[in-house]
């Protein structure tokens, strides 16, 4: 677990692929609902971190908390469907769309992770790093409509993101 939670704290701070390119802008969502998108999210689609290598079935839930801030809990499956690891941290958010996540378990780092996109009903969201380094489209069920992810693509296309790159997640 430990080495989990280093892996996570190295992602953004390492030389590790980068999938957007930096000189592109990049913007959060202008007007974010942190109540609307506490809730469990499924991981449809991402690029390739090394710290997912070989899971499947991922999630991600957030709650709001009385600081303001919101809790993470992260989620990987094996292939067979069980539990192969899970971090807890908190998100602040710093921005409209904003977060910079911090894991208990990691002292001394955070993550910028940016809502890019949702959808009017929160029911699919794009999360970006602005370093390029990772990005996920997120969904409310396990299966997500084609025309949902197609959103999703445009959106990263449209801040810097390969998406020829992105792939899809077994649930």
């Amino acid at each position: 677990m430990r080495a989990l939670i280093l892996i996570l704290l190295l992602a953004g701070c390492g030389s590790f692929d980068v999938y957007r390119d930096t000189d592109a802008p990049i913007s959060s969502k202008a007007v974010f609902a942190p109540a609307r998108y506490a809730g469990l999210w499924h991981e449809v689609a991402r690029f390739p971190v090394f710290f997912e290598a070989g899971c499947v079935g991922v999630t991600a839930e957030y709650g709001l908390r009385d600081d303001g801030t919101l809790s993470v809990l992260n989620i990987c499956r094996n292939a067979d469907g069980s539990e192969r690891s899970r971090i807890a941290g908190t998100a602040e958010i710093v921005g409209p769309g904003r977060l910079k996540v911090r894991f208990a378990s990691v002292p001394f780092a955070a993550a910028d992770y940016w809502v890019l996109w949702t959808d009017d009903d929160y029911q699919t969201a794009v999360v970006g790093s602005p370093n390029g380094r990772a990005g996920w489209v997120l969904n409310r069920s396990p299966e997500i409509r084609s025309d949902r992810l197609n959103a999703a693509r445009d959106v990263l296309a449209f801040n810097g993101y390969d998406v020829s790159r992105l792939m899809e997640v077994s649930q």
